[in-house]
């Protein structure tokens, strides 16, 4: 009898058992969103049905069934009535023992079977807390690291153990009617709790919320019954705020925590404690993604669609305030009403022992505990927008890559845009309104970007601007995030608080948005710390009516919320485009690959920068080649170009006046007299300027002469800005001034004429020089009184009415000069008007100044051709010259000045020769270093001096194998981290 009791009701609670399994699993559908991604998508799928997901092995430790007291079984004793002695009583106790073990183990069997059937159902009823981890520190799932599982998983009892100890049959039916009355009357209060607090209720053990949640339904069933339905929905909203402001701080103050242990984790890596080797952070990695895209085409015509949190708003609607509490440290610049963004900021937000902001171009570390860090970050923002945008503008699409780090951040890439203006005012540029609705609308048609739209709630809806932006660039509010700013201004001025909710909820304007969040950003005091600001938003909404009413929910509120919000829909974005981003990285590098091979198959891929460093070294090795040009060469031409440049006054201004004088002495006098003042005042300085302009051309002649086959001409742009450049930066040495003067002041005083040789080479230097100007002064005659009677006759030429003149006149003077050949320059006054009247006796009119400009052309030939001669007769005056020219009619003073000029000459070449190559050569090789690495510092000279089609091809190249190389690295890593 006593076993067939005990099966009868291990029967009914089999029966029992599947019929309350069966109804759960019809009538509680589990929720699976977090608290604040649900509230995103829940105004897009209100009727989303999610299967109930599989129960993690990690979750088995915490079921409901340890909290149950398992009870062994006692067996009472048996007791024997009066029995007759027998010799096999051993036997039949032996017997009788074995029969008690049967039962004991049929009963121990069934109960395990029974317990297991219940467990399993239990186990499905438990939702799935995989979407919540993040509430869990990341060092609970690293905790294996430090704490041995498997010997506390060994010594815990297996499940086959548990099934062999005989349970207590009666409490788990107890149990089980209590849950079944939960879920009958009781769930929909659960429902809506769970739906408020989202993963807060599952803080504890599964096993004690669900055993909470059924004895709260059971005593509430019983208690609603009594009263009306309002008081019933009055009392039930009362519980569900009293549940959300408690979960609130349980949660904050969960973070609180999270956040010291996070920080106080980093700090052990960063110190090397666990000697592990630290990765590069994931959002590090996509940041960088980020610059290097934007460095490839900040205009984002490579379609450029990985994701960004694009923060757009009316100027002072609060978009830089909420920037700041996201990131939790005041970093940018404010300004009353004034217009403080000027350009585009990325901001990278990630984990980090230490709260610190760094520039991406800069190596200091800005402390954001510290005020006067905090100062010198605002002002070093300030001077980069002010240097980015340009004369005559007011804002700049250049942006600034900021990065901040910091214990409890929520990882994701912001960039905050210039707000958005009605009315250009005094002081800004005309075309600021529509330059700023470019840069935004450039950032948010990125089909990827979640664009983060700001508006103020302190205003009226009906001035906002950004919203019809908005509005036009996402239409059906996929990637948008509304946020309403100054909500506490709002509630104070707005007669109607349904306005505010209007606006929460998206029908006040005509935008969408993948979700709504209100949020309050300080009293309007800039000098208000973080905390106090958060501080004062905490309590502004627990006292707020909105929350109170339901006109807001508890996940619409809070920079908090709102920040998770954005990094959960920023990761989910990430995730879903990255991939494909990279497949389209990849096919546009095979592309590029291709027509590389097609168009340069034997030249190397190299880019601006290498292009750069090998035409780098080629101006080196050709400034270094200067070194090796021979004394003799740099004589030759320093003499050459010396005397091309002081011939001219040589002849004009020192020998032709002396040679017009009637003596030697006279002469001598003359010259010394005109040659000292050359020589102290413009001599040396012609000198110098001689030989800078002779070491130019050299180096022009190394840097532009072509190589041969290995010559290439991509280089050409940049060698002419280096030659320029370095020519304009280099100065000859001032002392080299005062050191020639007195070595050309000693050449030129000296006289004596050593050999023939010598003499002889002064009478070809003399000749050369007098037959160039012969030849000179006979082609301005030729210009002056037109073509020959050759060239009228073979060329059809005629002369003009003013060189018939002058022919007439030139005639007239030669018959002058024939009747006197020793005729002195100059023409006197009776001669003029004698020459005038014979020419108007043949009907002739002429100025008395053409005639003077006549004469002097006239004479200057007449005079050359007589020097000519002299020089001719001077050739054999080496022996009077000998004798100081005595008892001799010749006398060769000019042959001796031209000596003199040649020996100054070859004296100057060799003198600046030598501080040429001494000295010189090699300040001009530090010169051109110098402007190397000033080039190689400035991006815009290379791109302006290296250009073409193979160089854009090659830059193109390395940018999108760096973009694909490090997209792989990323996507590699978010699996990893899944």
């Amino acid at each position: 009898m006593w076993r067939a009791r005990r099966a009868a009701v291990a029967c009914e609670v089999c029966q029992s058992l599947v019929k309350h399994s069966s109804g759960i699993q019809r009538n509680l559908p589990l929720q699976k969103l977090h608290l604040v991604s649900r509230s995103i998508y829940r105004s897009h799928l209100p009727t989303l049905k999610l299967q109930r997901p599989q129960l993690r092995t990690s979750f088995q430790q915490f079921s409901s069934l340890t909290n149950l007291s398992l009870h062994k079984l006692k067996l009472s004793p048996i007791k024997y009535g009066y029995q007759p002695r027998r010799n096999f009583w051993p036997a039949r106790l032996a017997a009788r023992l074995l029969k008690l073990r049967y039962i004991i183990l049929g009963s121990a069997v069934g109960g395990g079977y029974t317990a297991k059937k219940t467990f399993d159902e239990w186990k499905d009823m438990i939702p799935d807390l995989s979407d919540y981890k993040w509430i869990v520190p990341d060092f609970i799932w690293e905790i294996d690291e430090y704490i041995d599982l498997d010997k506390i998983r060994k010594a815990l009892p297996s499940s086959e153990d548990l099934a062999k100890l005989a349970p207590d049959l009666d409490k788990i039916a107890d149990s089980l009617s209590l849950l079944k009355d939960f879920f009958t009357t009781g769930h929909k209060l659960v429902s809506e709790v769970i739906e408020a607090s989202g993963p807060l209720l599952l803080l504890g053990s599964p096993g004690e919320t669900a055993f909470r949640a059924t004895d709260h339904g059971s005593e509430s069933d019983k208690h609603y019954k009594k009263v009306s339905d309002k008081e019933k929905i009055d009392q039930l909203q009362e519980e569900l705020l009293h549940t959300q402001l408690k979960y609130q701080r349980i949660l904050e103050r969960l973070e609180k925590e999270n956040k010291e242990l996070r920080k106080l984790v980093l700090q052990k890596d960063d110190k090397g404690i666990h000697h592990r080797k630290l990765k590069k952070s994931l959002i590090d990695m996509y940041s960088e993604v980020l610059d290097v895209l934007s460095d490839y085409d900040a205009s984002y015509n490579t379609q450029d669609h990985l994701p960004r949190v694009v923060v757009v708003g009316d100027q002072s609607a609060g978009k830089t305030s909420v920037l700041e509490m996201i990131a939790q440290a005041r970093i940018f610049p404010r300004g009353s009403g004034e217009m403080m963004t000027r350009s585009p900021v990325k901001v990278t937000l990630s984990e980090g022992p230490h709260h610190v902001a760094l520039f991406k171009d800069s190596s200091r570390e800005f402390d954001l505990t510290k005020e006067e860090d905090l100062a010198a970050l605002r002002h070093e923002i300030e001077l980069r927008m002010r240097k980015n945008v340009k004369e005559g503008c007011t804002v700049s699409p250049e942006t600034i890559s900021l990065n901040v780090k910091g214990p409890g951040l929520q990882r994701m890439v912001l960039v905050d845009l210039p707000g958005v203006i009605n009315t250009v005012t005094s002081g800004m540029a005309p075309d600021t309104k529509e330059t700023i609705f470019s840069i935004s609308k450039a950032y948010m048609q990125n089909p990827n970007a979640i664009i983060l739209c700001i508006q103020d709630g302190s205003v009226d809806a009906e001035r906002s601007i950004v919203t019809d932006l908005v509005s036009q660039m996402d239409p059906h509010g996929r990637r948008t995030i509304f946020v309403l700013t100054k909500v506490d201004l709002a509630e104070k001025n707005v007669a109607s608080p349904s306005r505010i909710q209007q606006i929460i909820e998206g029908k006040l304007f005509p935008m969408k948005a993948l979700g709504y969040f209100a949020v309050v950003t300080g009293k309007g005091n800039s000098s208000e710390s973080i905390e106090a600001i958060r501080e004062y938003e905490e309590e502004f909404f627990q006292n707020s009516k909105l929350l109170k009413t339901s006109m807001l929910k508890a996940h619409q509120v809070t920079t908090r919320n709102l920040s998770l919000a954005v990094s959960d829909c920023f990761w989910k974005m990430v995730r879903e485009s990255v991939e494909q981003q990279a497949d389209s990285f990849k096919a546009t590098r095979f592309n590029l690959e291709t027509e590389w091979k097609n168009n340069y198959p034997r030249l190397r891929e190299l880019d601006r920068n290498e292009l750069f460093e090998k035409a780098k070294n080629e101006i080196l090795d050709e400034v270094i080649s200067l070194s090796q040009v021979t004394p003799k060469h740099w004589e030759e031409i320093l003499q050459q170009s010396l005397w091309e440049r002081v011939s001219t006054h040589v002849i004009e201004n020192i020998y032709l006046p002396a040679a017009q004088t009637m003596n030697s002495g006279t002469f001598n006098t003359t010259v010394d007299i005109k040659l000292k003042q050359w020589t102290d005042k413009q001599l040396p300085n012609k000198a110098v300027e001689v030989a800078w302009e002779t070491l130019q051309e050299e180096f022009s002649r190394f840097m532009t002469e072509p190589k041969g086959k290995e010559h290439d001409d991509i280089f050409d742009k940049l060698k002419e800005a280096v030659k320029e450049e370095s020519i304009k930066r280099h100065k000859w040495n001032d002392f080299a001034e005062d050191s020639l003067r007195v070595i050309q002041h000693n050449a030129l005083e000296d006289r004596s004429i050593s050999d023939k040789q010598q003499w002889d080479a002064a009478i070809y230097f003399m000749e050369e020089a007098l037959q160039a100007r012969l030849k000179d002064t006979e082609n301005a005659i030729e210009n002056m009184i037109g073509p020959d009677w050759k060239k009228r006759w073979l060329y059809w030429k005629n002369r003009t009415q003013e060189q018939s003149v002058h022919n007439e006149t030139k005639n007239e003077l030669e018959k002058m000069l024939k009747c006197n050949e020793e005729h002195p320059a100059y023409l006197a006054s009776d001669e003029i008007t004698t020459v005038r009247k014979n020419l108007e006796s043949r009907g002739v009119e002429v100025d008395p100044s053409l005639i003077k400009d006549t004469w002097h052309q006239v004479y200057r030939r007449h005079f050359l051709k007589t020097a000519l001669n002299h020089c001719n007769l001077c050739r054999r005056g080496f022996y009077y010259y000998q004798r100081h020219f005595i008892d001799s009619e010749l006398e060769c003073n000019d042959v001796v000045l031209f000596w003199r000029i040649q020996r100054m000459l070859a004296i100057t070449a060799n003198t600046l020769r030598q501080q040429l190559t001494n000295t010189e050569v090699r300040r001009l090789e530090k010169n051109v270093k110098e402007v190397l690495e000033d080039f190689a510092e400035d991006g815009e000279k290379k791109i302006k001096l290296l250009t073409g089609k193979r160089v854009q091809l090659a830059e193109d190249l390395k940018k999108v194998r760096e973009i694909q190389e490090k997209l792989d690295a990323f996507i590699e890593a978010l699996h990893q981290e899944k």
